[in-house]
């Protein structure tokens, strides 16, 4: 059986609800669609989010365009089947995020005045407590990557006021990290060194690391997701100009691979 296809809009409200309706005809017409669950799609949606991060890394706004449509075809289908299971719907999600923004935000929309963004975020964690949350850091996703839930935590105290307020003092964390560290780690006598102790000093220099990045403005997912771009275009490079010369990196010495390396910089 064929459906009518509902035409482009022109506005927010009509476009959105031309995706419902696309959605909501595909899951009662299409058999993939029937069968999803929010279980089946979970992963999915992980992906979605990361194809959409990576986009908004190498800024290419047509990507970003596609992928956030990804996401949010997503967020309807959620909505769809727990409409399904009568739990809520798609209406129900729109207004609770329109209250939540509203009461976090009594600086527009109350009599509160604030100064500056910490003040903002310091009244969004207390109205939070205030909401229920038994603790500061109870809305930190559990499965976050690790980098990110250290960078998360840590901004989730600052809006209660536990943070270092000089930066030099937290550059003189990292410092004493990176020396206790060296002190679990011998690289002379690595046998003899205690890996479950260094592994924790680490985990601590990562830490103030990230917290060090977060104090003067840098995020330290996007800068090490950069690294990991830059690092993939050189080394794929290399791997093309050791091709292109009938070499096998296998084959080659650490000073051979350095020079197309090096050539690799000069172009990045």
């Amino acid at each position: 059986m064929s459906h009518p296809i509902p035409a482009i809009e022109s506005t927010p409200a009509t476009a959105f609800q031309r995706l419902l309706d696309v959605l909501y005809t595909l899951r009662v017409a299409c058999p993939w669609d029937k069968k999803q669950t929010m279980q089946s799609l979970r992963h999915l949606t992980i992906e979605e989010l990361y194809e959409l991060t990576d986009a908004i890394l190498d800024e290419d706004y047509p990507e970003i365009k596609k992928e956030l449509g990804d996401v949010m075809m997503h967020l309807v289908f959620y909505a769809r089947i727990a409409e399904e299971e009568n739990r809520f719907t798609i209406v129900d999600v729109l207004n609770s995020i329109c209250d939540k923004l509203i009461s976090r935000h009594p600086h527009v929309y109350g009599d509160i005045d604030v100064e500056n963004e910490e003040q903002v975020k310091q009244n969004w964690e207390t109205l939070k407590l205030k909401e229920g949350n038994k603790s500061v850091l109870s809305g930190v996703p559990k499965g976050l990557p690790a980098l990110v839930k250290a960078y998360r935590i840590q901004d989730k105290v600052r809006g209660v006021g536990f943070d270092w307020e000089d930066k030099k003092e937290v550059w003189a964390k990292v410092e004493e990290e990176l020396a206790e560290f060296k002190a679990e780690y011998d690289i002379d006598k690595p046998e003899e060194s205690d890996l479950n102790k260094a592994e924790a000093e680490f985990g601590d220099l990562l830490f103030s690391l990230i917290n060090y990045a977060r104090h003067i403005g840098i995020n330290p997912e996007n800068a090490l997701e950069r690294t990991n771009k830059k690092f993939i275009s050189r080394f794929t490079y290399l791997e093309q100009r050791a091709n292109q010369n009938g070499q096998n990196l296998q084959d080659m010495t650490l000073e051979e691979m350095d020079i197309y390396w090096n050539e690799a910089k000069k172009l990045s």
